[in-house]
């Protein structure tokens, strides 16, 4: 079985690795680990998990370093059933939703509520 290592970084620490099964989900692992994470709905039509994907294995950076472009999420994770709570443009600019995204490679990623608050409310509220 494959597995991928995420790191969850949060802006007051601390930052977290989580192996996290070719099978299962970001939240899932989080959950199995006794790791924290903030969550809700569980289906990907809120924005209680967002993450932003801020680099990949192969060292490629986001937006908020060495690269002018953030990272597209469907670089890194798939998912098991579409994200309702993301626009097509916070996909590309790297926010995923963890509690319905399987990752496909070793990343990071930046969690927490600042993160949220980039995305905003969710499109249901």
């Amino acid at each position: 079985m494959t597995e991928h290592d995420v790191t969850l970084e949060r802006t007051d620490g601390p930052n977290r690795t989580i192996a996290v099964d070719e099978d299962e989900t970001v939240l899932e692992a989080t959950q199995r680990a006794g790791v924290r994470l903030p969550y809700d709905c569980r289906s990907g039509t809120c924005i209680t998990c967002v993450g932003r994907l801020l680099a990949l294995e192969d060292g490629d950076e986001s937006g908020e370093g060495e690269r002018d472009q953030p990272l597209d999420a469907a670089a890194a994770f798939t998912y098991r059933r579409p994200p309702q709570a993301l626009t097509d443009d916070e996909r590309a600019d790297g926010y995923v939703l963890l509690c319905i995204a399987y990752p496909r490679a070793n990343c990071r990623v930046k969690v927490g509520p600042r993160v949220r608050a980039e995305v905003g409310d969710s499109p249901w509220a």
